[in-house]
C-alpha cells in the first residue's frame, strides 16, 4: 500500500472506512463551488468506488490524527503514461494552512519520483484563487485559458490550466 509522507502529513490509499469523509468532501458547497455540481448520491458512491481502485488517488491526513482533511490524486493517461493530472480538494476547516501546497508537493515528488510521470497537468478555475496560489507556488506555470468551458450550476466559468515539468519541482 502506498503512503506518502511529508514533515507533518501522511497520504494514504482510500479505505472503505473513509466513505463518510468522502462523502461530506463531495456533499460540502465550500468544496464544490470550484469543483462541480453536487452529484445525486449514487454518482458520489460510483466516484468513491473509482477512489478505492485507484493507484495513486490519497487521503490527506495530518500526523497521528485519524481525521481526514482532503484527498488529492493523480490519473496517469493510459496513452501517455508519462503524463498525469493532478487533482485535490480540502475541507474548509483545513483550508489557509498549507496543508494543499505541501500535499501538491509531496503527490508531485512521487509521481516524478515512482510513477514515471515526466510532467503533470492541474486545472483550476479562474475564480478560484486559493488553488491558483497553490499551483503557482509549487512551480506549475499556467499555460492556457479555456474561456467558458466549464460549467457550475449553470454558470459558464474560464478554466486555466496549469503544468509541472519533472525539472521545475520546488521542494
Amino acid at each position: 500500500m502506498a503512503i506518502i509522507s511529508t514533515p507533518r502529513l501522511t497520504l494514504s490509499l482510500f479505505q472503505f472506512s473513509d466513505w463518510s469523509f468522502f462523502q461530506k468532501l463531495r456533499e460540502c458547497p465550500e468544496v464544490m463551488r470550484y469543483m462541480g455540481d453536487i452529484a445525486p448520491a449514487k454518482d458520489t458512491r460510483l466516484l468513491f468506488a473509482r477512489r478505492l481502485a485507484a493507484q495513486h488517488t490519497f487521503v490527506i491526513r495530518e500526523h497521528n490524527n485519524p481525521t481526514p482533511l482532503g484527498d488529492i490524486g493523480l490519473q496517469i493517461s493510459h496513452l501517455y503514461p508519462h503524463e498525469a493530472d493532478l487533482g485535490y480538494a480540502i475541507l474548509p476547516q483545513a483550508q489557509g494552512k498549507g496543508i494543499a501546497s505541501e500535499a501538491v508537493l509531496a503527490v508531485c515528488q512521487y509521481a516524478f519520483e515512482h510513477a514515471g510521470v515526466k510532467a503533470i497537468n492541474a486545472y483550476a478555475l479562474a475564480d478560484n484563487k486559493g488553488s491558483i496560489r497553490i499551483l503557482e507556488k509549487t512551480g506549475f506555470v499556467r499555460t492556457q485559458v479555456l474561456e467558458k468551458a466549464y460549467e457550475i450550476d449553470g454558470i459558464a466559468y474560464d478554466d486555466w490550466v496549469f503544468r509541472l515539468e519533472h525539472d521545475v519541482l520546488k521542494l
